[in-house]
């Protein structure tokens, strides 16, 4: 039997259908992109962060490790359905020419417009990454990607209960919030971004993660003077999330609006001192 003809039009919306779920326990990042340009999103993040991965770490350390939890992953994952080849097409290069950084960077097809997701294993840390990544785009005022926006480091996730979500806080937290020395009183606010979720409401998150905060340390809430942002990544059935320092004065990592403020205070500064010819 052949093809069934598109003709309702839904082609640019099949594009991207896959089985679009993130398992519990999965690590990786987010990355907002304009509505279209997913794939292109993809394939610039792929290709920069690999890059990252050489400069940063010691790959071969941790190589066997990797491809051990890669095999182990493909062997329990459902097949996906409905890629389209121009997935394959675009991610081949990064395929092909990265045998050695793959296996610690994996997309997820997630089906959603205009959002992103890769996969990454250890020695990656994704707050650390993604933070270290933003913070040099500041220092160096280059433009290295052209379709991402926004990053969102998961360091963990489960699955959509309560009961899941007060493990994930507990642990996540606890090298932030609970250290068994030293702890110092902390400001903190909690971001939720929900998509394609509606199993447990927002109100009931926050409330949840604060709790497992706690103020047995004089922590307390403060939503435009913190000291750490707990971010909180909702997709479908699961639940990520990640504990963020320096958010704010790197453009809520938001890679996009780094660039343009570079710009903006380059502008400004050749404005007030502006060099006077010989």
């Amino acid at each position: 039997m052949g093809k069934r003809s598109r003709s309702d039009g839904g082609g640019a919306h099949k594009k991207f259908k896959s089985s679009g779920f993130i398992d519990p326990g999965t690590k990786g990042i987010y990355a907002t992109c304009m509505k279209g340009k997913e794939l292109q999103c993809k394939k610039e993040l792929l290709n920069l962060f690999s890059q990252k991965l050489e400069e940063y770490y010691d790959l071969e350390a941790f190589k066997d490790e990797a491809e051990e939890a890669d095999a182990e992953g493909d062997a329990e994952a459902p097949a996906e359905v409905d890629i389209e080849d121009e997935i394959k097409k675009e991610l081949a290069e990064f395929k092909d020419n990265s045998n050695s950084k793959k296996v610690f960077l994996k997309p997820v097809d997630l089906g959603c417009g205009s959002l992103v997701f890769v996969k990454t294993k250890r020695p990656i840390e994704p707050d650390v990454f993604v933070e270290k990544i933003c913070q040099e785009c500041l220092d160096s005022k280059q433009k290295s990607t052209r379709y991402t926006q926004k990053l969102t480091p998961i360091v963990d996730s489960v699955s959509a209960s309560i009961d899941e979500l007060k493990k994930l806080a507990k642990q996540v937290l606890a090298p932030h919030f609970h250290k068994e020395k030293d702890q110092q009183p902390l400001k903190f606010a909690i971001q939720v971004t929900k998509r394609n979720f509606n199993v447990i409401p927002r109100d009931e998150i926050i409330k949840n993660i604060a709790e497992c905060v706690g103020r047995d340390h004089g922590h307390k809430v403060d939503l435009k003077n913190y000291d750490k942002l707990i971010l909180v990544e909702c997709f479908k059935s699961n639940i990520g999330m990640s504990v963020v320092s320096n958010y704010e004065r790197l453009e809520r990592y938001n890679l996009q609006q780094i660039y343009e403020k570079n710009s903006e205070d380059d502008n400004s500064l050749s404005r007030v001192n502006p060099k006077e010819e010989a």
